[in-house]
């Protein structure tokens, strides 16, 4: 059991340590205070996703003990006096804004060509170094984004994985009026499918999971393709496909599955010159003969976190808030995060996705602007 969670004071702000493997503690930290260049954000909102459950079961490229929390949204606090504008464009205290998570070297190779989200030095708040799963946190201003004023701070967190999901269609340069599969029912792939369809293209959706299926239809896909461990796809499945696609196969095939069979069929069912994005993530091998990728000339390409859409990400959640909002499953408390991660890790309870919800602190700009 977690020890109580210690009241927050001007000078004392309470993180949810992770540290050691299922076990969360609540520790009074010395509240940030803002630097030039910094704003200290009281958290709102924060979203778990799969990522967080392998680093809350020690099970992910990281040390423990860390602050986890890397899909987050707050208000501003307090800002170092030479940003606090109040207007004209600038920082103010109030401000409602969601946090990127993502740093990067900005010398790499990868960055050097603007691939930044592949940066080979790259680390991500709450995963590799403390993340937003504290009641206040000091941030670059550089990693803020401005929320809309029309979204809910409770959704605003979902930018983060939108924006994953919005880099792997990209990749894959869909365009309108294109069929596209997407492999795996879960966040990304759901995601995925609202961008997908808000470019315009036909978006089939393939999972083992029911619910997750209805789930995709309600978030807008054009059908839905139940997937069997004996056989996918099944014949009738195919020739749905071949009937869909003139015998071709989809243009497009997404992979937000992680699984080695999932990608290794939707090598198999895309288009002669088709493309191909893995987006999900495993240790697992992927096995593939060398006529594979020559013979059918595709484009199979990885993808990884997002190249700086955050913005991009909250305009689009904003324009389809009430759609994405039915991905949120399960709300808890950031005191009950022992119970909210539990059923993170339990495949019976049928979560999308679930949010954190913070304590509303009343705020003054008198008490919170700090010089």
């Amino acid at each position: 059991m977690s020890p109580t969670t210690p009241s927050t004071t001007p000078s004392t702000a309470t993180a949810a340590v992770t540290s050691s493997r299922r076990t969360i503690e609540y520790r009074g930290v010395p509240a940030p205070a803002p630097a030039p260049g910094t704003a200290v954000v009281r958290m709102a909102s924060v979203t778990l996703c799969g990522t967080d459950a392998h680093i809350w079961d020690d099970d992910y490229a990281t040390d423990l003990p860390i602050i986890q929390g890397h899909e987050a949204a707050g208000t501003i606090a307090a800002l170092d006096a030479a940003d606090a504008t109040g207007a004209g464009g600038g920082w103010a205290v109030g401000d409602r804004v969601a946090i990127s998570p993502m740093v990067y070297c900005g010398t790499c190779h990868a960055c050097s060509i603007g691939r930044v989200n592949a940066c080979r030095h790259m680390s991500v708040y709450g995963c590799y170094e403390d993340g937003s799963l504290v009641t206040e946190q000091a941030v670059p201003l550089q990693k803020l984004y401005r929320i809309p004023e029309s979204l809910s701070l409770d959704l605003a967190p979902l930018h983060e994985p939108l924006s994953i999901a919005m880099q792997a269609v990209n990749r894959g340069r869909a365009t309108a009026g294109e069929r596209v599969l997407v492999s795996g029912a879960g966040p990304i792939g759901l995601l995925a499918t609202v961008y997908l369809k808000d470019l315009g293209c036909d978006v089939t959706v393939s999972d083992m999971n029911a619910d997750r299926l209805a789930l995709a239809t309600a978030m807008g896909a054009d059908r839905t393709l139940t997937v069997s461990r004996e056989e996918f796809p099944t014949p009738a499945q195919q020739t749905e496909l071949d009937e869909l696609t003139g015998g071709d196969g989809p243009s497009l095939v997404i992979d937000a599955t992680g699984a080695p069979v999932s990608l290794a069929t939707g090598i198999d069912l895309v288009a002669t010159a088709g493309r191909v994005v893995c987006v999900g993530i495993s240790d697992q091998e992927l096995r593939l003969t060398l006529r594979t990728l020559p013979v059918k000339e595709i484009d199979l390409l990885g993808s990884r976190n997002s190249q700086n859409l955050s913005g991009e990400a909250l305009e689009l959640l904003d324009r389809h808030q009430h759609t994405i909002a039915g991905l949120l499953t399960h709300r808890f408390a950031f005191e009950d995060l022992d119970a909210a991660f539990e059923s993170l890790v339990d495949p019976s309870a049928g979560v999308g996705k679930i949010a954190i919800d913070f304590p509303a602190v009343t705020t003054t700009p008198e008490g919170d602007t700090r010089p």
